[in-house]
């Protein structure tokens, strides 16, 4: 065999080794990853199937969201507004505002995003305050209420009265899961599970191919969250859950219990024996949004609700008489009950 049929015959040896090595891949499913870290004072966990290492871009995409709707931030969009600077706010701040609003209308209110200057004053805002009387909260509910803030048509935040500032902080943490899924969407990524703080987004499978199972924790009174018992286990995907409750951020003065839940139609910590609410929709972003109205609205009003609402689902976990835990699911919760 002459010297050019030898060079020939290893290029076409090389081209079918080269050809079985790319279709070998092909046929191997991408590993799932796990990538976690801290954000907006809280812990993310990821889990996705994908051949690269996503975290960098994972977190330069929290770091924008940060920008946008953080009030700790001194640059961030939401503090800007705040300021009553003249600014056309970004699209993360619109999507928010414009969905808080919706949610806002549908509920007549116990969810309200102009809440800020009260949570402020009860302690449990993104300034110090000094524990209100009722003189206070009487002029502060003057300042309150979604109804007095709007966009204008060019997108600015325009308010009836400039001391009216807003936090987004029931709502952007569910909205933040929906960015992270939204970013591995476009990716390509059909198998993710994305937890911030306890507010998830579910596609596709998981590693051992099946459904995910996520955790509703036993609201047990917590302010460091090192209790991890479960009252129950959910098996989902292609969904949000998320989960608002009373028994970690609180505190006890003259011998009574505040909670970090704000009626923003009183200006008053609520006082309702629903411990959490868990709730289940098509966006993250909604099901934290309509938690947090539960919490406030109380067990009678959030049952009748979610229950004339079929594109959302909950759990209630509340103590009765005897203070014993009890839980509550709507009709149509019973589907994901890990069984």
């Amino acid at each position: 065999m002459d010297k050019k049929v030898k060079r020939n015959f290893l290029w076409i040896a090389l081209l079918i080794l080269g050809t079985i090595w790319i279709l070998a891949r092909q046929d191997r499913p991408a590993p799932y990853r796990t990538t976690s870290g801290l954000i907006f004072g809280t812990v993310y966990n990821i889990t996705y199937q994908h051949n690269n290492d996503l975290k960098a871009e994972i977190e330069a995409e929290l770091k924008h969201f940060d920008g946008s709707l953080s009030p700790f931030n001194d640059t961030a969009t939401i503090t800007r507004v705040n300021r009553n600077e003249d600014i056309i706010p970004d699209t993360f701040f619109l999507n928010v505002f414009r969905r808080s609003m919706e949610i806002s209308k549908e509920i007549d209110g116990a969810f309200d995003i102009t809440v800020a200057p009260l949570a402020n004053a009860w302690g449990f805002g993104f300034k110090k305050g000094v524990f209100p009387d009722s003189a206070m909260i009487d002029s502060l509910l003057d300042i309150t209420g979604y109804g007095k803030v709007s966009l204008s048509a060019e997108g600015k935040v325009l308010k009836q009265d400039p001391r009216i500032m807003l936090s987004c902080s029931a709502v952007a943490k569910g909205y933040a899961v929906d960015v992270v899924a939204q970013l591995l969407e476009k990716k390509g990524i059909r198998n993710f599970m994305v937890d911030i703080g306890g507010e998830v987004v579910v596609c596709g499978e998981n590693p051992k191919k099946s459904l995910w199972r996520i955790g509703i924790n036993k609201p047990i009174d917590d302010t460091l969250a090192v209790n991890q018992e479960l009252q129950t286990v959910l098996q989902v995907t292609n969904l949000g859950i998320a989960t608002s409750g009373n028994y970690r951020n609180y505190y006890y003065k003259g011998g009574k219990k505040y909670t970090h839940t704000i009626d923003p139609r009183t200006g008053y910590p609520v006082q309702h024996n629903i411990l959490s609410a868990t709730v289940i929709a098509c966006d993250c972003m909604s099901a934290d949004a309509y938690a947090t109205a539960f919490m406030v609205m109380g067990l009678e009003e959030a049952e009748r609700f979610a229950d004339a609402h079929p594109d959302i689902d909950a759990c209630f976990i509340y103590t009765d008489e005897k203070g014993d835990f009890q839980t509550f699911y709507t009709k149509g919760m019973g589907k994901y009950i890990a069984k």
